[in-house]
């Protein structure tokens, strides 16, 4: 857990968006959520349960107790993987709740300075596609030179702050040549054009996993997809917005919005699942701004994974067999935030040969969401090999999902062992009738 320090000694929520207390009343407190909670499962404490959070953001909103230490580690502890939303049979948004209280924090508590530090790090960093592919250029001379093994043998890994530690042990296999290639601007249809698509191309997404865009491309203009990549865009702004940094994804979002309102698209496509719930969020999220307010609803609206795409269009491009066994993980902010379930499945369905199982607690984060692994590594990593041990348990030859964060995670506490792929990357390999790993 983050070391925190006291805030600003007995005040709760200001009057900029505190959680909205009708919502809060909504909550009956059943307990269906708590079986749903991986900070419950792991810790069995009340308050780092969806219900008893809800319990503290009552508190705090009625003015019966402060944003002090111990509420600040509770919500902080909370993944915002929004698995009790699906399981809440009262239709508790616990979403909005946890999403108003974060920039609360950030507004109104001080955090540890190596806490303050870590977190500028992280920021300064991921939403910079160019700053990661100088990050990329170092971490490819790391990997390379073996420096891993020469920390681990002399035990300098090990005494490394646990967020390094996680940040070190979750960096991706570099393949420079991969990290340095851009996605066209436009790319025509293979065939006949069904659909203009605008594609969103992501921070992490286009650096360390390019091969992800590169297969998106190819299978959308194999299906008759115009594609437009604007190179002028930025980052969409979820990171900020799931760690309360709300006006800086406020910022991210306008210029997104800006970016692609020119272009005329029918469409907006994303293949990273945490990206794809902030840009359906738009319209919410600058309901408030007079001049963006119905720009952002509109272009919500044309939001969608690359997934519901294909699962929309009528395939046209022929699919060649895929003899795989073929472990699903559900990404949370895709299935839990986007209630984007069937979808992936029924594509990965349509591949001849596929063997396509589910994961045992399917339903349980993978302990990923977002920056958590780095700013959370305990829990995290708790999560991590809980979900490493599932998947054994199908004996796949291969892993699939359609979230970076998740490919990173998991991947890590499988020891690498096992190929990780987006669901895209299956399909494109079936058009083009080649192996996928």
């Amino acid at each position: 857990m983050a070391t925190l320090q006291p805030g600003k000694s007995g005040e709760g929520f200001d009057e900029q968006h505190p959680p909205s207390q009708e919502l809060v009343s909504d909550c009956v407190h059943c307990g269906f959520c708590l079986p749903a909670c991986p900070t419950y499962a792991l810790t069995g404490e009340e308050m780092n349960s969806p219900r008893g959070r809800i319990y503290q953001i009552k508190l705090i909103g009625g003015g019966e107790a402060p944003l002090g230490a111990a509420a600040v580690s509770h919500f902080d502890a909370c993944l915002g993987c929004m698995a009790c939303v699906t399981e809440c049979p009262s239709g508790v948004q616990y979403d909005k709740l946890i999403e108003s209280v974060r920039p609360q924090i950030e507004r109104n508590w001080t955090r540890s300075r190596s806490d303050r530090v870590f977190r500028r790090l992280i920021f300064g960093l991921f939403p910079y596609p160019r700053r990661l592919r100088l990050a990329a250029v170092i971490g490819s001379l790391y990997q390379r030179l073996r420096i891993h093994n020469v920390l681990a043998r002399t035990g300098l890994l090990a005494r490394l702050p646990a967020r390094l530690r996680a940040l070190e042990a979750l960096m991706p296999d570099v393949r420079l040549r991969s990290a340095l290639r851009r996605t066209p601007d436009r790319t025509p249809a293979a065939s006949t054009a069904r659909r203009t698509v605008g594609m969103v191309t992501g921070c992490v997404q286009q650096v360390f996993f390019a091969e992800v865009n590169e297969a998106t491309v190819r299978v959308l203009t194999a299906e008759g997809c115009d594609i437009i990549a604007p190179r002028a865009q930025g980052c969409c702004g979820a990171l900020s917005e799931h760690a309360g940094r709300a006006e800086e994804a406020l910022a991210r979002a306008r210029r997104l919005i800006d970016t692609f309102e020119p272009l005329d698209v029918d469409t907006i496509v994303v293949n990273v699942a945490g990206c794809g719930s902030s840009l359906k969020e738009y319209g919410r999220l600058l309901a408030d701004d007079a001049d963006y307010r119905e720009r952002a609803a509109a272009f919500s609206a044309k939001v969608r994974d690359v997934t519901e795409l294909l699962a929309e269009l009528a395939p046209v491009a022929p699919r060649h067999p895929v003899p795989a066994r073929v472990a699903y993980h559900d990404a949370c902010h895709l299935a839990h935030a986007q209630g984007v379930r069937n979808e992936p499945r029924a594509v990965l369905r349509s591949v001849p040969g596929l063997d396509l199982v589910d994961i045992p607690e399917a339903d349980m984060c993978c302990g990923s969401a977002g920056i958590y692994n780095l700013v959370q590594p305990e829990a995290a990593e708790e999560l991590g090999r809980r979900k490493a041990d599932n998947i054994r348990t199908t004996s796949p030859e291969a892993v699939v999902t359609a979230n970076p964060g998740c490919l990173l995670q998991i991947g890590r506490h499988l020891d690498r062992s096992l190929p990780l792929l987006h669901p895209v990357q299956i399909v494109d390999a079936s058009i083009r009738g080649v192996r996928p790993w």
